[in-house]
């Protein structure tokens, strides 16, 4: 069922300290124009599995920094493009469902031998190795923290019934209360999110309920689960108020958990996960060392979370900026003098090195490189998809898409695409990206600078949608300025918040939220602030 939800009116608070006259006229207007009501019907709601940060996340922000959290043997699978929207397609296997129970089963003996969990999670003072009272005591206590919700009596009473036998087993009330504490961890109330909403009355939109909202609001800004604070806030009504809902988001935005949220989210987006598997040729390529793809990820994030939350920029600059974090190592790929003996500092690159902003990036430029060359049909299919949204479709089935080895003819990787697109059949989707990719070819498959490709002049030149550019550096401010970048940093944002790819009902939601990022300046910080207040943050669609 569609609902007309009026988004949230904070923009101007959040712009320009109050809406008053001498507001400038265009974020007055943009203010006005976005607390019209929008038509949204929320795609299908479902259970989403916790990823494996989450998990590790959660299992440390519950039992403490010291316990070895063990690694989950099912992997993280992308859809749309994120780790976090294949979390909603994607259950456990067999294998996976006996290593989450080896997994509780290891942490809540930590747990346990730890005094200052024992004294946070059992609160009473046991009587016996079987004592019923405090068990149910306890679990109520822990259960709530790691089901994300409270237990109902029923709930409390199983999970404490196996704590009694347990321990009266064992002879000690601790010992069954590592079983307690993995059966709790082994539920799918702490493996899922279950964030299926509730229909409302009266004809109102089905809505999360309050402790849904409260995990959705926490993994969405902190990548964890809840915290005191916002299960009593949900507990008392609070997250039911607009008010109450925007003073917990705030909350967590203002903590410095929130940079490790979004870093995560960066992570997913630009898939910088995959730098710990980096792999080149070291036969051909000097530079690279094992540690060149962890050193190229925090470089990038470095920078992204600087611009968002250090001088809360217009995010476009992370495409033309001459500002980024380096380290030694970096510092020689790039051919610039190292700004520390150790570690990572801010330098402004100078013109020399012939780099600005995100494309230009080690990372970027790895992840987007074959093992032993360089190509312009993942660097310019990464610009379209990732940082564009404009989806590409696959290779048709039984076409060859190998580019043509160097020959007397065609040296460089622009001569070969040339001949590769003489091909029809390849030439109806390379050209929607391939000329974009070549922009970055002065930019080896390890992300070092060169001239040539074969000994032959390397060309850079291209057309980006009309744009026209010379080089890399010319790219990234043509993407800056590109009508699309914009929207899909609120798309990308919006499926990260929700679990699922966009469908056509939430589509002037996202259009009324790309608007409202233009008008905040496009700083990211605020626009997490008004996915939270939108209705595709707080409608549930029927669960599918």
């Amino acid at each position: 069922m569609g609902m007309r939800f009026p988004l949230n009116a904070a923009l101007c608070v959040l712009a320009l300290g109050a809406c008053d006259n001498s507001a400038s006229p265009s974020l007055v207007v943009a203010a006005e124009a976005a607390a019209a009501p929008v038509e949204v019907t929320p795609a299908p709601s479902s259970m989403r599995r916790l990823t494996q940060a989450q998990y590790h996340r959660a299992i440390v922000d519950l039992f403490g920094e010291s316990v070895v959290v063990p690694e989950l043997e099912d992997p993280d699978v992308a859809q749309g493009g994120l780790l976090s929207v294949g979390a909603a397609g994607t259950t456990y296997s067999a294998r996976g469902v006996s290593s989450a129970e080896s997994a509780a089963l290891t942490i809540a003996e930590q747990a346990m031998k730890d005094p200052a969990q024992r004294a946070r999670w059992v609160p009473c003072d046991p009587t016996g190795p079987g004592d019923e009272a405090c068990a149910r005591e306890a679990i109520t206590r822990l259960g709530q923290s790691v089901w994300r919700r409270p237990l109902t009596v029923d709930e409390v009473q199983r999970v404490a019934a196996v704590v009694v036998e347990a321990g009266s087993t064992l002879g000690d009330f601790f010992a069954g209360f590592e079983y307690g504490i993995a059966a709790l961890l082994q539920s799918p109330h702490f493996m899922f999110r279950v964030e299926l909403g509730a229909a409302g009355e009266d004809g109102e939109a089905r809505a999360f309920d309050p402790f849904e909202l409260a995990s959705r609001l926490s993994f969405f800004l902190w990548n964890t689960t809840p915290d005191d604070a916002l299960l009593r806030a949900a507990a008392s009504g609070e997250l039911a108020t607009d008010d109450g809902l925007r003073a917990q988001a705030t909350r967590l935005l203002d903590s410095p958990r929130s940079r490790d949220a979004l870093r995560n989210f960066f992570s997913e987006q630009l898939a910088l996960y995959k730098l710990d598997a980096l792999a080149k040729d070291p036969k051909l390529f000097e530079h690279f060392t094992s540690d060149l793809g962890p050193d190229a990820r925090e470089e990038t994030l470095g920078l992204l979370l600087y611009k968002v939350f250090d001088e809360d920029a217009d995010f476009r600059d992370v495409l033309t900026t001459t500002e980024t974090f380096l380290n030694p190592r970096l510092a020689s790929l790039y051919g610039v003098p190292a700004p520390t003996t150790e570690g990572f500092r801010r330098v402004h690159l100078p013109p020399e090195a012939r780099r600005a902003g995100l494309l230009t990036h080690a990372s970027i430029l790895n992840l987007q490189a074959h093992q032993t060359s360089t190509s312009a049909t993942r660097r310019g299919r990464f610009v379209r998809n990732v940082l564009l949204c404009q989806p590409t479709p696959p290779a048709p089935v039984n076409v060859d898409t190998s580019i043509p080895e160097p020959s007397g003819t065609t040296l460089t990787l622009r001569d070969r695409v040339k001949e590769h697109l003489e091909n029809e059949d390849c030439a109806t989707c390379h050209l929607a990206f391939d000329p974009i990719g070549l922009a970055l070819e002065n930019y080896d498959a390890i992300g070092r600078w060169r001239l040539t490709d074969n000994g032959a002049p390397i060309d850079a030149s291209g057309d980006l949608d009309g744009a026209t550019f010379s080089d890399g550096l010319a790219l990234g401010r043509a993407v800056r300025e590109h009508e699309r970048f914009g929207p899909c940093v609120v798309q990308t944002l919006v499926r990260y918040a929700t679990g699922h790819v966009e469908v056509a009902t939430e589509a002037a939601a996202i259009d009324a939220l790309s608007e409202r990022f233009a008008a905040l300046g496009y700083r990211v910080r605020p626009l997490l602030l008004e996915i939270v207040m939108s209705p595709l943050f707080r409608l549930a669609g029927e669960p599918r």
